[in-house]
């Protein structure tokens, strides 16, 4: 058994000397057998953040306790011996707020589009925006930012090309990001609308004579709202974490672009990090969403189900 752990550590050791070209481990592996660093070993996986697959089971215990209080080791090339909780702290309100802005923008024109659309089912006002909607979630949102960018960008000239230099600067970041979920919204409302229009409580209220507005944007809505909100949820995680595309063209020092460079620079505690910062932020905003499935329909009961 021992044998076969140093024969695990000292592949998992010649590894590492292709990734990270470390040149004591080089002199080390090439002049010591595997008994000889036998004590060394555990010490360099977990000072260059990789002791969970390669160390003893006490010290991979030891890294699962850190990760629980938010200790996900330092960075191994990006910013070197940095602790990664402080770049993912560093980055992520960039990001943030650039997906807060998105989010907005996106439930302010997709709902709408989607309630007058149903509205004016079957006329050129119900077929415009259709199409408008279908073009929309079928651009990639690197089309979209780039089309931004050359036409608002380099030929008017009217905004920065680069950064987010004052207000300016988060114009053309936010509508290429909120682009896509604008268009997808708008479609999910309007078949949401449709479905709420039909029922039977909405033609007694225009029995009653309850005017259109009325009966659309606060009757039909609430209940249609129900869809949007679910796929609100894991789309507010995937914007607050950043959009790596859009922060990439735009050359935005936000979380979604660190951690692409982060993939392409092997720095491996960032990626977990950040991956396990994107997971637990999908679970919460799920968990938002089914509380406020209640606020939304008092008709759901949450707690069904439950012993």
């Amino acid at each position: 058994m021992r044998l076969d752990l140093l024969a695990l550590k000292h592949k998992a050791l010649s590894e590492n000397i292709r990734l990270h070209r470390s040149k004591g481990l080089v002199t080390m592996l090439s002049s010591q057998s595997p008994d000889d660093y036998d004590g060394k070993v555990d010490d360099y996986l977990e000072n260059i953040g990789l002791p969970i697959c390669f160390t003893t089971n006490a010290t991979s215990n030891q890294v699962l306790q850190n990760m629980f209080k938010g200790d996900f080791g330092v960075s191994l090339k990006m910013q070197k011996n940095r602790p990664v909780i402080e770049i993912i702290k560093e980055m992520f309100p960039t990001s943030a707020r650039i997906g807060l802005l998105s989010l907005l923008c996106a439930v302010l024109f997709g709902i709408p589009i989607g309630c007058i659309a149903a509205y004016n089912r079957g006329k050129a006002t119900d077929s415009v925006l259709r199409i408008l909607t279908t073009l929309g979630i079928s651009v990639p949102s690197f089309v979209v930012a780039t089309l931004l960018l050359l036409l608002l960008g380099v030929k008017l000239k009217l905004l920065p090309t680069m950064g987010l230099q004052g207000v300016k600067g988060y114009i053309m970041p936010v509508l290429a990001l909120s682009f896509y979920p604008a268009c997808y919204i708008g479609r999910l409302s309007r078949s949401s609308m449709l479905d709420a229009i039909n029922q039977d409580y909405m033609r007694t209220a225009k029995a009653k004579g309850v005017k259109s507005s009325k009966r659309i944007f606060k009757h039909a809505l609430r209940n249609a709202f129900i869809p949007v909100l679910t796929y609100l949820g894991p789309l507010t995680a995937g914007i607050l974490s950043g959009s790596f595309v859009v922060e990439s063209v735009f050359s935005i020092p936000g979380l979604g672009r660190y951690f692409i460079q982060s993939i392409l620079n092997r720095d491996y505690p960032i990626i977990m990090a950040t991956t396990i910062f994107f997971a637990s932020l999908v679970i919460i905003m799920n968990l938002i969403v089914d509380i406020l499935y209640k606020f939304v329909d008092p008709r759901i009961d949450v707690t069904k189900g439950v012993d």
